[in-house]
């Protein structure tokens, strides 16, 4: 069950009114002064960019109370890069969601610092689970989940894209083409979520000896689709590892 927070009670901090016009036509409270969010505030959202961060936390370090709960979205920046810049004991939780959360669609894995509790969880899960999927994951499995499914919604993107072209090419308007493929996605992956079987079963489901699917299926093993979609992941992975890297130095 998700949790609904009212526009009224968020209060959002940035540094120029550009950043905070969005979120203040939403009926937000906006600031220029992260200390006001301490203060008017017990969750917190780190929605800033990776080499940043730190700074941000040294500022508000002596605002911070044992109510507080910092919520991290930079990506590559560890839990204990996080705890080492707020005071001992705070409680930090690392969340890394992807693009269709602004559609409700998305996915989002969330892991917790050595003081976040099984409430604190539940509480990051309740308010994300409006967005998608939310999942409580290792902090390992964080960069990896940005190779999968942050970076991933650009291979499905393109993916799309292909298949709508091959339409075309056939002859179907693109404008069509495109709305076909978008719903062959979106029903392919509600299948695989509402049945819980494995991909390849599912693919098997769609074959006839001889047919259609299968002559298809043997021109994507020959151009190395799934070879192709695993090194992307892998090399997506290996990306947000070194960026990661690289904040903690």
């Amino acid at each position: 069950m998700s949790c609904k927070i009212q526009a009224k009670d968020v209060t959002v901090s940035a540094p120029s009114d550009k950043n905070v016009k969005i979120f203040r036509d939403h009926g937000c409270h906006t600031t220029h002064s992260n200390a006001d969010v301490l203060t008017a505030c017990k969750v917190v959202i780190l929605a800033v960019k990776p080499h940043i961060i730190s700074t941000v936390l040294q500022e508000i370090s002596s605002l911070v109370t044992c109510e507080h709960v910092f919520i991290s979205l930079a990506a590559g920046v560890t839990l204990q890069t996080l705890e080492s810049c707020l005071p001992a004991g705070s409680k930090v939780l690392r969340m890394s969601p992807n693009l269709p959360c602004v559609v409700q669609e998305g996915a989002v894995v969330v892991c917790r610092g050595r003081r976040a509790g099984d409430q604190e969880v539940a509480m990051v899960k309740s308010l994300f689970s409006g967005c998608g999927l939310c999942e409580e994951v290792p902090e390992s499995y964080i960069d990896i989940h940005t190779g999968l499914s942050g970076s991933g919604v650009a291979y499905v993107y393109m993916f799309a894209e292909a298949l709508a072209d091959g339409a075309v090419k056939m002859g179907m308007p693109s404008e069509l083409s495109n709305r076909i493929a978008a719903q062959t996605l979106l029903g392919a992956a509600k299948m695989l979520l509402k049945t819980g079987d494995h991909p390849a079963k599912l693919r098997s489901d769609v074959c006839t000896p001889g047919g259609t699917t299968i002559c298809a299926l043997h021109e994507l093993e020959k151009g190395g689709l799934r070879a192709t979609v695993m090194n992307a992941v892998e090399t997506a992975t290996e990306k947000a590892r070194s960026i990661g890297k690289k904040t903690a130095q």
